[in-house]
C-alpha cells in the first residue's frame, strides 16, 4: 500500500474541498484538484460527476477558462438528501418524540433530529412547528418514569450489571427490596417496563418503572442469555402481561363497534371473521387472561366472550359486581327494566 493510499481523504471530505473551491470562484480543474487533494485525475472526475448528478449541484465545465464553475451561487454543501415522503417521516418522528419525554433518550433524539433538519435547510425550507399542524399524537394515560431511575436502569441494561431497587406491587402499599438482572427496557401501553431476572424468585419478571424507587447499580456483572428475545417474551401478551397458559380467546363484537375493532391490530395472533349481522368475531392466542378481561369490559355490552369458559365466567362475575354497585342508583333499576322490555319488543 502506498503512502498516498493510506492518507487518502474520504470521498465526502474531497467533495467538500471541491465545493469550497467552486463556491469561492477559484479557477480549478481536474489536474489542479488532483494535485491539491493528492488523488488521481479519475477520482476527481468521479467526485465531480457524483456532485453534479447525485447531489444536483450546478457544476459545469467552462472550456473558455479550462475550469469548473458553479452556474449560480451555492451557500452550503447538501450533506442530506431526502424525498418528500422521507421528509414527512422525519417530521412525524419529531412529533413522536414526546413519548420519550422525561428520559435520557428524548434529549439525544431531539438533538439528532435537529442535526438532520439542519442539513436540509439549504435545500428545503420548512418549519417543523408549522408542518406538524397536520399531524398529531395523543397518548391517553401516558406513563411517567423517574429520570434518575430510568438512567440507572438503562445503564444496568447496557452494561449488564445487576441492580437493586424498592418495588411496590399493584394494589400494595408496601415496597419490597428486589435484586435483578435487567435484560430489556420496553415502552408498551404508554408506559415504561423493565424485563429482568429476579434473583430471589429465579424467574423473569416485568416491573413498571413508576413503581420503582431507589434504584442502585451493583458491581455484579451478568451475561444476558442468548435465547432471550423481547419479542418472544411479549408474544403471548395482549399488552404487557403474558403468562405460561395457552388460551384460545374468541370475542364477538356488535356491528356498532365492529369497524373500530377492525381498524387496529390488537395482537400478532389475531384472526378476524365478519359476522352476517355486521358484527365481528376475533380470535387471539394468549398466555394469560387478566389483560384481555379488562379489554373486553372496556367495550361494555358491545363485546361478548365466546371462549374460553374461564374468561366468560370472569367477565360475568365482574359484570355482576358492577350491577351491584350501580344498581343502588335511584331510578337505574326502573330504567334498565324499561330498556330490557323495549329490546324484547324490537326482537
Amino acid at each position: 500500500m502506498t503512502t498516498n493510499a493510506r492518507l487518502s481523504r474520504p470521498p465526502i471530505e474531497r467533495m467538500l474541498r471541491i465545493h469550497e473551491e467552486l463556491r469561492r470562484g477559484a479557477f480549478t480543474n481536474c489536474t489542479k484538484l488532483a494535485e491539491r487533494l493528492e488523488v488521481s485525475r479519475k477520482t476527481i472526475v468521479r467526485d465531480v460527476a457524483f456532485m453534479r448528478d447525485r447531489l444536483d449541484l450546478p457544476i459545469e465545465f467552462d472550456s473558455r477558462i479550462n475550469a469548473y464553475r458553479y452556474t449560480h451561487p451555492v451557500s452550503a454543501f447538501p450533506t442530506v438528501q431526502v424525498t418528500e415522503g422521507e421528509l414527512l417521516a422525519l417530521l412525524v418522528a419529531r412529533k413522536a418524540l414526546e413519548q420519550y419525554r422525561g428520559t435520557p433518550f428524548h434529549r439525544q433524539l431531539e438533538a439528532s433530529f435537529e442535526k438532520l433538519a439542519g442539513g436540509l435547510r439549504d435545500r428545503i425550507t420548512f418549519s417543523p412547528a408549522d408542518e406538524l399542524r397536520s399531524v398529531s399524537f395523543r397518548n391517553t394515560g401516558l406513563g411517567r418514569a423517574d429520570l434518575a431511575v430510568f438512567n440507572t436502569l438503562s445503564t444496568a441494561v447496557l452494561r449488564q450489571l445487576e441492580v437493586e431497587f424498592e418495588y411496590r406491587k399493584p394494589g400494595s402499599r408496601r415496597e419490597e427490596r428486589r435484586k435483578v438482572r435487567p435484560y430489556h427496557l420496553a415502552h408498551r401501553e404508554n408506559l415504561w417496563y423493565l424485563i429482568a431476572f429476579d434473583t430471589s424468585r429465579a424467574a423473569l419478571r416485568t416491573f413498571a418503572l413508576p413503581r420503582i424507587n431507589a434504584a442502585e447499580l451493583t458491581e455484579a456483572r451478568f451475561v444476558r442469555p442468548e435465547d432471550f428475545s423481547p419479542e418472544a417474551f411479549f408474544a403471548n401478551a395482549l399488552g404487557v402481561l403474558g403468562g405460561p397458559g395457552d388460551f384460545t380467546v374468541v370475542i364477538r363484537f356488535t356491528a356498532t363497534v365492529a369497524d373500530r375493532v377492525r381498524e387496529r391490530e390488537w395482537h400478532e395472533s389475531q384472526i378476524r371473521r365478519d359476522l352476517p349481522d355486521g358484527g365481528l368475531e376475533i380470535t387471539l392466542r394468549l398466555g394469560a387472561l387478566a389483560e384481555v378481561e379488562g379489554w373486553v369490559l372496556g367495550w361494555g355490552a358491545e363485546a361478548e366472550v365466546v371462549q374460553p369458559a374461564e374468561l366468560r365466567r370472569r367477565v360475568a362475575a365482574t359484570a355482576s359486581r358492577l350491577a351491584a354497585v350501580y344498581g343502588a342508583i335511584p331510578g337505574l333499576k326502573a330504567a334498565t327494566t324499561r330498556q330490557t322490555a323495549l329490546n324484547s319488543r324490537k326482537a
